[in-house]
């Protein structure tokens, strides 16, 4: 250490400069830092969706995107659920056994493949080759549709059906049913998908 004393304005210098580094290393940090973080498109292509259902009415759906996916939220009349237990028979897999840890979560494995019976909850893409089905709701005589229909989907790339449950019929190319997402109700009328447990 010397003993010479050091000029004033060398000192306010040297603390000036000394500072904007500090400050200039702060800025070149963050950039650094936040890269580290997911972007924003990452967050929205995985992060839970969460969607109001309290206008949907009964017949009604609605589609939401989730991880690039179509989400389709179908509230069923009364009529509709009724139907589905009557239409085991026609299907491939009426109770969701096929693949269910990948396809329909536990909470999901019944008749109507929902938590609720009147909210159905189901990606629209077809498990064949991931054509998006189209909605055919209304029952009765359809072209491409037995004259029997009850209401389902239809997939116009193959031919596959599917019924208000989202389960596929029996001797169709689509070999599973459509995928049940990950989700939870956080009240009557909110719904949140891509998340089922609660933290």
């Amino acid at each position: 250490m010397s003993d010479t004393p050091m000029d004033a304005s060398k000192r306010t210098w040297l603390i000036a400069s000394s500072c904007a580094g500090v400050v200039g290393a702060g800025f070149a940090a963050v950039p650094f830092v936040r890269s580290f973080e997911p972007s924003e498109r990452a967050k929205a292509a995985g992060a839970p969706v969460e969607v109001d259902i309290g206008s949907l009415k009964p017949g009604e759906k609605a589609t939401v995107e989730w991880r690039g996916k179509p989400v389709w939220i179908l509230r069923r009349t009364k009529e509709q659920v009724d139907e589905l237990a009557k239409l085991d028979g026609q299907l491939a897999d009426p109770l969701s056994k096929r693949k269910p840890d990948e396809l329909t979560p536990e909470y999901a494995r019944n008749e109507a493949r929902s938590i609720k019976p009147e909210v159905l909850v189901v990606v629209g893409i077809c498990s064949h080759l991931g054509c998006s089905p189209t909605d055919k709701l209304q029952a009765g005589p359809q072209p491409s549709l037995p004259d029997d229909w009850k209401g389902g989907f239809l997939c116009p790339c193959h031919g596959s059906t599917f019924d208000l449950a989202g389960r596929v019929f029996k001797n169709k190319p689509a070999p599973d049913n459509l995928e049940v997402p990950p989700h939870m109700y956080l009240s009557d009328t909110r719904l949140l998908i891509g998340e089922d447990k609660k933290a």
